[in-house]
């Protein structure tokens, strides 16, 4: 059985920054992709950041320059660094991976954390 457990939302000013992290655990598993999607009120859930298959990364264009995913694979860990909060980035924060397992067989699934509110006002 592998959990995603997210932590670090709040609220937080406009300008300000918020650092998530999401860690899988769990056994017998190995991580192929893990990112940060977001869903505000009223609207889709949509990929905010995320490690490719590759390695490499992904951004939405509404916070390139300003979001930062980076991962601590000795832990299972993804981070998101969120600088220059803007309103619009108040959302529920839900990390994301897609899990290879190996026991009783092996099996990928997709996996999400419970979410975590980020409320960005004055």
């Amino acid at each position: 059985q592998v959990q995603l457990v997210e932590s670090g939302g709040g609220l937080v000013q406009p300008g300000g920054s918020l650092r998530l992290s999401c860690a899988a655990s769990g056994s017998s598993f190995s991580i192929n992709t893990m990112g940060w999607y977001r869903q505000a009120p009223g609207n889709a859930r949509e990929l905010v950041a995320a490690f490719t298959r590759g390695g490499s990364t992904k951004y939405t264009d509404s916070v390139k320059g300003r979001f930062t995913i980076s991962r601590d694979n000795a832990k299972n860990t993804v981070y998101l660094q969120m600088n220059s909060l803007k309103p619009e980035d108040t959302a529920v924060y839900y990390c994301n991976a897609e899990i290879l397992t190996f026991l009783p067989v092996f099996r990928t699934g997709d996996y999400w954390g419970q979410g975590t509110q980020v409320t960005v006002s004055s």
